[in-house]
């Protein structure tokens, strides 16, 4: 409860990148609204809907398991997938497995992600998945917020051949993501080496999870707190080495920074902090009303773009500029083929 009361104060940064990025308008488009589809590909995870809902909530007792079940409400309602929180909570206290479990009572149908961190054993992956009946698991990388939590942890070796482990025996297709810090190239080349099914970048610029545990401590470790690849970037360094599915996390907040998003090549994407925000200030209908009107405007701009569905979005041309430009730049991508037609 601590981080989601933290989480609705600070807010988020707004420094995804995704201003940075502009379509190239196209009047004549030859397309309809009644043409467009926003099913995703996203191979083994089979989602529908091509926003879902991030990992963000569990093991906070009562107060947790009622927006756990208003959030798998949410999903049923609108066809997106779910991810809980850390499971390692109720992996510690049975007494916190119900707020997780919540989940598939309210959405029996649903798909729905479990959560651990890279820490975890095989045998507490199968247990996550087993509390929530779970179509996939989460292994979430968070180094900067544990070095920020005053009783994080310090020690970060073995993670990969873990996840490596993990993906070969729990069963399901399994999802690597950061926590708000991006993932680069050269991580998700180590990657790709596993067994796993998705990365999900969780880039820099949605809720800042360094400023949220460096309010729980005394001496602040402020150099954290700016830490980070920008999510725009994120997806372009994940996309050009990680073949498998790519999700886009981090600041994600409306159709424009969705759409920007699908044109850098991501499948899909994941809301986790301007959905907290609705469900808790508004509620559950103006949530799911909300979320119709994303998947309306998605329809609006494809239309407008000529791209009828989520891949011919990566064949639109955009002009990349600004900060995003430059960093890409020196990182040695080439900002300008997103202009062209025939960059694809």
């Amino acid at each position: 409860m601590d981080h989601i009361q933290f989480a609705l104060s600070t807010g988020q940064s707004k420094k995804s990148m995704f201003d940075d990025i502009r379509f190239v308008h196209q009047a004549l488009p030859d397309s309809a609204v009644s043409d467009i589809c926003i099913k995703p590909k996203t191979g083994d995870l089979n989602l529908k809907s091509p926003v879902f809902i991030n990992a963000m909530t569990g093991g906070g007792g009562h107060n947790t398991q009622q927006l756990n079940g208003l959030l798998a409400r949410v999903a049923k309602e609108t066809g997106m997938a779910m991810a809980v929180g850390s499971q390692m909570a109720a992996l510690k206290d049975v007494n916190e497995r119900k707020t997780y479990a919540i989940v598939r009572k309210e959405n029996p149908d649903g798909i729905f992600f479990s959560n651990l961190g890279s820490e975890a054993t095989l045998q507490q992956a199968r247990d996550a998945v087993e509390m929530i009946e779970a179509n996939a698991l989460q292994i979430h990388l968070n180094v900067v917020q544990e070095l920020t939590m005053p009783e994080g942890d310090r020690d970060f070796r073995g993670a990969l051949e873990r996840i490596q482990a993990i993906a070969e025996e729990v069963g399901v297709p399994v999802i690597v993501k950061e926590t708000g810090f991006g993932i680069s190239r050269e991580t998700a080349e180590k990657l790709s080496d596993c067994s796993i099914s998705a990365i999900d970048v969780s880039g820099f610029g949605g809720t800042n999870f360094a400023s949220i545990e460096n309010k729980r401590r005394q001496k602040k470790l402020s150099y954290f707190e700016d830490w980070g690849i920008p999510t725009a970037a994120a997806i372009v360094e994940v996309k050009s080495i990680f073949e498998k599915t790519v999700l886009a996390s981090g600041g994600i907040s409306n159709a424009g920074d969705m759409i920007k998003s699908f044109l850098l090549g991501a499948d899909a994407v994941g809301l986790a902090g301007s959905f907290l925000k609705t469900a808790m200030q508004d509620g559950e209908k103006q949530l799911i009303t909300d979320i119709h009107s994303v998947y309306e405007d998605l329809a609006m701009m494809m239309t407008a773009l000529g791209a009828k569905n989520l891949m011919e979005l990566q064949k639109c041309p955009a002009i990349i500029s600004g900060e995003l430009a430059q960093y890409l730049t020196v990182r040695g991508f080439n900002p300008a083929s997103y202009a062209s037609v025939a960059k694809n």
